[in-house]
């Protein structure tokens, strides 16, 4: 069986392509299994400082596939939620990966697919991409994935494609927050590159931190508290290493060290 993933690192830059274009890069057990353990590697990895999710064919992802879901019909509801789990586990890895994230986006994504798509930093598409989270046709919710789907297109757009499960257009992607940008397909490796060079030239840790303090600053409802843990972000920020050489970096007219000449 051909491999269902491939990881390539080019300088701080990791990229992973899911490779399964006969079926759309649909999800099955396996493949979860596998994209989870190579985001955990990134993760891990200091030499990496931004990923890049794509993949090959004509299809971003197609969401679960048709013969892992036949399976797990048959499953029991125990077999079930452990399933489930697995998908859990690996959308939140993805979306609390300690680095910057992009989806490049070169074709159809529903279901599980767009859940990968909310839960990278970035995303752009080309126009011809479509979307779906079409599980309540098979009475069925996006449940997994609902939280990252919600918190990149808002709670009144996802109550709308849950409860339709229509199909929209990268227009309307980019229109409700799913997609960032949308650019033609020849133009789409170079604007994701564009980002790619943004991200490598803002401090490591900075950039790695932004998803946090955004995924605290929303979690947070005591305003006092907001304020006492984003100063003390700050001041932990300007005297680290990264902050002092930033700041003396600007001050100098220089470019900081993080930025190969």
């Amino acid at each position: 069986m051909p491999p269902s993933l491939e990881t390539r690192l080019e300088g701080a830059v990791a990229r992973l392509r899911l490779t399964r274009p006969a079926v759309h890069n649909a999800f099955d057990a396996g493949l979860i299994a596998d994209l989870t353990a190579a985001l955990q590697a990134i993760a891990a990895d200091p030499g990496v400082r931004v990923l890049v999710l794509e993949a090959e064919g004509a299809s971003f992802s197609a969401g679960a596939d048709l013969n892992w879901m036949r399976g797990m019909a048959a499953a029991s509801e125990a077999d079930n939620r452990e399933d489930s789990l697995a998908l859990a586990r690996l959308m939140r890895t993805l979306d609390e990966l300690p680095k910057p994230t992009i989806a490049r986006v070169q074709g159809a994504a529903f279901g599980g697919g767009v859940g990968l798509v909310a839960c990278c930093d970035i995303a752009i598409g080309v126009p011809a991409a479509t979307f779906g989270l079409t599980e309540s046709k098979l009475g069925l919710l996006p449940a997994v994935i609902s939280p990252y789907v919600i918190a990149a297109i808002g709670a009144r757009n996802a109550r709308r494609y849950f409860a339709t499960a229509e199909l929209f257009d990268a227009a309307e992607a980019l229109r409700i927050g799913l997609l960032h940008q949308v650019v033609a397909p020849d133009q789409l490796d170079a604007a994701v590159q564009r980002q790619v060079d943004l991200l490598l030239k803002a401090g490591p840790v900075a950039s790695a931190s932004a998803k946090s303090l955004v995924r605290d600053v929303v979690a947070h409802a005591d305003g006092a508290r907001h304020d006492a843990d984003n100063a003390a972000l700050i001041a932990r920020l300007r005297v680290s290493p990264e902050g002092q050489e930033g700041l003396s970096a600007f001050l100098d007219k220089r470019k900081p060290a993080w930025i190969a000449e």
